[in-house]
């Protein structure tokens, strides 16, 4: 199995811990030691699985838009976009669990043309002010059919780290990875008003593979 790149910190502490809480407790409790050391390789296991980077076949787009991240889509509704768009759009959320995969990807494809980081809070991610109110990032892209598109990875209560690999002026592919946000989040995606979408809430996505959406050519 394939680790993401950000997980050598983590996973090299968790070895650790691993390793320390299980001496102690073969060292304390002799026999009834796999009672401590069972539940600890569960957990020690998910934290590689929580780290894994599947195999995707990612296609070109030009209209489509991507399911940026593996979850679930909790809402779908207009809102006003008060960062970039500074206007009504609709607003696409998808939540995502621990255990799913948390590589996060770009929607759509063209130019990079806003980036910015927001520390805050730490709601959590299925309430409707952690859009604005938590510790996320905004990326804006000028796709190829010339609609801006928004999308922000937003902290949750669980997930700390935000981390986003993308820059003013990089080209965007829809489905290849931008960033990643460690344990648990969401991400949400704002559209034009006359975008068709095509997903419905408690769709489940896989992210770079399902669209959500189609912009008007």
């Amino acid at each position: 199995m394939k680790l993401h790149k950000e997980s050598k910190g983590t996973i090299t502490v968790a070895t650790i811990l691993f390793v320390i809480l299980g001496a102690l407790a073969i060292y304390f409790l002799k026999i009834w030691s796999l009672l401590i050391i069972l539940p600890l390789l569960v957990i020690y296991s998910l934290v590689f699985w929580f780290f894994r980077v599947p195999d995707r076949n990612i296609l070109e787009h030009k209209e489509n838009v991507i399911a940026p991240v593996d979850g679930k889509v909790v809402m779908i509704k207009e809102v006003d976009e008060d960062e970039f768009i500074k206007g009504k759009a609709i607003q696409v959320s998808i939540f995502m669990s621990p255990l799913n995969v948390h590589i996060c990807r770009y929607p759509v494809s063209g130019n990079v043309i806003y980036k910015k980081y927001h520390p805050g809070k730490y709601l959590v991610a299925w309430h409707e002010k952690s859009s604005t109110e938590n510790e996320r990032t905004t990326v804006a892209v000028e796709t190829l059919t010339n609609h801006k598109v928004v999308f922000r990875q937003i902290a949750g209560y669980v997930a700390r780290r935000i981390v986003f690999y993308c820059n003013e002026g990089d080209a965007a592919k829809a489905g290849h990875e931008f960033g990643f946000i460690k344990f648990g989040s969401r991400m949400d995606v704002f559209l034009p008003l006359d975008t068709e979408i095509i997903c419905k809430i408690g769709d489940i996505t896989k992210g770079g593979l399902d669209v959500i959406a189609k912009l008007k050519d």
